[in-house]
């Protein structure tokens, strides 16, 4: 398994519309759009920040994993992205060092992006997500 880099931070948000000005007018980050991730129930705004990116996350319903984090946690970072090359690979490689994994096969993110998830019990605390840039199509 390679890791590349850290791909993206995603930080969980009750309104992108209104936590967005701050990332973009003051930080000055380059706002890069929106999508819905609907096997997700999230909406998702993208910043660029240097080589990775940051992502709003806002649930688009009340049963969405986002909405779930906001209730216990409030708003703030919900997971770590990490670029790998291939998603199976490092699913094999976490299964086999014991890892708890919240997916055992990759499922489809924000634009196209082949994604999982490792339990923040096998993290220190943090929920990883594992993604690999989609393959071009033949």
């Amino acid at each position: 398994m390679t890791t590349e880099k850290i791909d993206h931070v995603g930080i969980a948000v009750k309104s992108i519309a209104e936590s967005l000005p701050y990332y973009r007018d003051v930080l000055g980050l380059q706002y890069l759009g929106e999508e819905v991730v609907a096997e997700q129930k999230v909406k998702v705004a993208l910043l660029k920040l240097g080589e990775s990116r940051l992502e709003l996350l806002e649930p688009t319903s009340p049963d969405s994993p986002i909405s779930g984090f906001l209730e216990k946690r409030g708003g703030g970072i919900h997971h770590i992205c990490v670029g790998v090359d291939s998603v199976e690979s490092a699913l094999t490689s976490h299964q086999k060092a014991g890892a708890q994994l919240i997916d055992t096969k990759p499922r489809t993110g924000a634009h196209g992006m082949r994604i999982a998830f490792v339990h923040p019990k096998s993290t220190s605390g943090v929920l990883l997500e594992l993604s690999e840039k989609p393959r071009p199509s033949k």
